[in-house]
């Protein structure tokens, strides 16, 4: 079963690996890598649609849970994690789960990984709805602790996607929206901490980011919902409001302390010249959406 598995197979160009020079190591895993992009590229049509009903669920209220077991789910907590500071989510929003706890972030949980019952109690515990996304994800494309999750998000009516790195993989049967990237063997067999997780990294990215862009929590390129919360976040939010506006560093500095540090709500007030309360009733009643309520505020 194993064997037939693009992860699991032996990549013919590294087969003598072992006598490589570390210079001739570094530049086959640099040429491996390049072919990541180009592959997951193949894939663009099948992301954009698990994006989309990614952000009607978010829309609707409901949660996007990621769920894995060692790099794949360790990459799922990081792109959950990262959702909080960049984008100013709830905790609960975007949701890493991981097979075995947060304790398999650092150190292998025997078993958990071929689990068939372990998610679903996971998912549980996180009162899972049928307004939820989740996303599967496994290299191999066949994780038992996946496969379980994704069975029972199904059975309460979630939607579901799935992230393999073998095409015809078993999860992907129990996916509303299947992605399956096949990066080809690893320069170091069965490692898919390297080429796969580079691709599933690549996705998530994609995921998470297309979708915040599209619930508003984006203006032109800037990332306005920044949660400033160290010196480098407070001073990447005053450029932030600088290259929105065209403001000096001080009025930045004034209007993000006065805004209750929310670099959004500075922007539409320097934009429309509105008060405060106006500046956030505007952008309450357009979805947090900065364009909208500057566009909203020429109107009244």
């Amino acid at each position: 079963m194993l064997e037939a598995l693009t992860t699991e197979k032996r990549n013919t160009s590294t087969t003598e690996l072992d006598t490589f020079s570390v210079e001739e190591i570094i530049k086959k895993m640099n040429q491996e890598d390049e072919k990541v992009a180009k592959i997951v590229k193949e894939e663009i049509e099948n992301i954009a649609k698990l994006v989309e009903a990614v952000i009607t669920s978010l829309k609707k209220g409901g949660r996007l849970f990621y769920i894995g077991a060692g790099t794949s789910g360790r990459l799922g907590v990081l792109d959950a994690a990262e959702c909080i500071p960049t984008f100013n989510t709830s905790p609960e929003m975007v949701q890493g789960v991981i097979a075995g706890g947060m304790k398999a972030m650092t150190v292998a949980v025997e078993g958990a990984e071929d689990s068939l019952e372990l998610c679903e109690a996971d998912l549980r515990e996180r009162g899972l709805n049928k307004n939820d996304f989740i996303l599967g994800i496994a290299a191999s494309g066949r994780t038992p602790y996946v496969i379980g999750g994704l069975k029972y998000a199904n059975k309460i009516g979630a939607t579901t996607g799935a992230l393999s790195c073998n095409k015809a993989s078993a999860i992907s049967q129990y996916a509303d929206f299947p992605i399956e990237v096949d990066v080809g063997p690893e320069i170091l067999t069965g490692s898919t901490r390297l080429k796969s997780g580079t691709a599933q990294k690549f996705i998530l990215n994609m995921v998470s980011t297309t979708a915040m862009i599209r619930l508003g929590k984006v203006y032109q390129n800037l990332m306005v919902d920044v949660q400033p919360t160290n010196e480098k976040l407070v001073e990447r939010s005053k450029r932030i409001i600088m290259d929105a506006t065209g403001c000096t560093y001080e009025d930045a500095s004034f209007y993000f302390n006065d805004s209750n540090k929310q670099p959004k709500l500075a922007i539409v007030r320097l934009l429309t010249g509105i008060n405060k309360e106006k500046a956030q009733k505007l952008l309450t009643e357009n979805a947090g959406f900065v364009r909208k309520a500057v566009e909203a505020s020429k109107k009244n």
